[in-house]
């Protein structure tokens, strides 16, 4: 198997595990009354640190071994960052135009659209070897 293919499978399966985490966490946080501008992040963080590791451990692992380290923490943060914002302003329009039940159900899709970008960017910047 090509390694595109291979770290793409993996992504996908790794990224399915944590829009999992993410969003039930996100909707179980706002089901309890808190906003879902501070929901978000909290969720996404929550899914982050299994993302960091495993894609670091296997998506992205080499011969070499896995691509973990200080310095790849601190780019996987900052393109971490980055995409909570855009999630986050996403989620809360999505909330404001439309309720927070259209949320729940939009999160996913919010998140599935932004994995596509967040692919690329940890291929090519952040576990790069």
């Amino acid at each position: 198997m090509n390694q595109l293919l291979r770290q793409s499978t993996s992504y996908i399966v790794v990224g399915l595990l944590q829009l999992a985490l993410d969003t039930l966490l996100f909707v179980a946080l706002t089901a309890v009354g808190i906003s879902p501008a501070i929901a978000n992040p909290l969720a996404r963080a929550s899914a982050a640190g299994v993302g960091f590791w495993l894609n670091g451990r296997h998506t992205f692992a080499d011969a070499a071994g896995p691509r973990l380290g200080a310095q790849r923490f601190w780019r996987f943060a900052i393109t971490w960052v980055s995409l909570t914002v855009i999630s986050t302003l996403a989620i809360t329009l999505v909330t404001q135009h439309l309720g927070l039940h259209a949320a729940w159900l939009g999160k996913p899709l919010i998140e599935a659209l932004l994995a596509i970008i967040s692919f690329i960017v940890l291929r090519q910047w952040v576990f790069r070897a």
